[in-house]
């Protein structure tokens, strides 16, 4: 079986066919029905509320009665490409409880809030140095739902600490402000950590964002947010952004640090 087109290369035919969708007459576009399921904080026995928004075209251009009851609120921004590389079955999963992408290396979400698309990256999707070598990271699962299991990367000691991801800010909401975050825990036993790590956010054209967080702060066994960075996106081009967690000019051995994933979120 072949390997099927990325997320990136659907977001370019993404890119063309909204070009010529733009400009398609409104009583020439298929049926387009939106339903907007209940949040997973509601209670278990509550019902659906379904939304519909309905546009029907007809070839005498007269449009037929609408199905269901008619609503303004938008469709997330990708939301068809996204959904082709949704796993199996997350599909049934309440988008606003996340849907899992790339064989659980990605998970998706829309803000309840705000309308906005928001990601997170787990440690199987991003670049880290060494991370393959059982003496110097290690690999557990935990659960991040009751039917769905992600891998935590488990710091065992390095001198040389280096994690870096990508993301392309085309699957971005357009016109929001985003903000980069690293998910992790300090162990109770984790040592090391005297001098400060730098987060850096790098962009296309050159800019950077850059600081850093002294981690021997932290409080232990709890996972704590370290921001990266703020990214603007204006809805322009395709561009990518990379995001890093690295400290290796001090020479001290580390250990002790746990890193669940980084989330791409709108900044409220």
């Amino acid at each position: 079986m072949g390997v099927g087109p990325s997320i990136e290369e659907d977001m370019q035919e993404s890119s063309n066919r909204n070009q010529v969708m733009k400009k398609t007459k409104t009583n020439e576009l298929p049926i387009v029905m939106q339903t907007s399921m209940i949040s997973k904080e509601e209670p278990k026995n509550a019902s659906f509320k379904k939304e519909t928004s309905v546009t029907e075209a007809s070839t005498n251009g007269q449009a037929n009665k609408a199905m269901g009851e008619t609503m303004t609120k938008r469709v997330p921004h990708m939301h068809e490409t996204l959904m082709k590389h949704a796993d199996p079955g997350s599909l049934q999963d309440h988008i606003n409880s996340g849907i899992f992408l790339n064989n659980t290396t990605k998970k998706y979400w829309v803000d309840q809030e705000t309308g906005c698309n928001c990601f997170m990256l787990f440690p199987k999707d991003l670049s880290i140095t060494w991370g393959e070598d059982t003496r110097y990271w290690q690999w557990f699962r935990c659960e991040d739902t009751r039917e769905t299991s992600i891998e935590e990367a488990h710091l065992v000691n390095v001198c040389w600490l280096e994690i870096h991801g990508k993301f392309n800010t085309s699957l971005l909401t357009p016109k929001t402000k985003y903000e980069v975050v690293f998910i992790v825990k300090m162990k109770e036993l984790s040592y090391g950590w005297y001098i400060p790590v730098n987060l850096r956010l790098s962009f296309e054209d050159g800019v950077v964002q850059q600081h850093k967080e002294n981690l021997q702060e932290l409080p232990r066994e709890e996972w704590r947010e370290l921001k990266v960075g703020e990214i603007m996106n204006n809805g322009e081009k395709s561009k990518e952004v990379e995001f890093s967690l690295f400290e290796y000019e001090g020479g001290q051995w580390k250990r002790g640090l746990v890193i669940k994933g980084v989330i791409i979120r709108p900044k409220k």
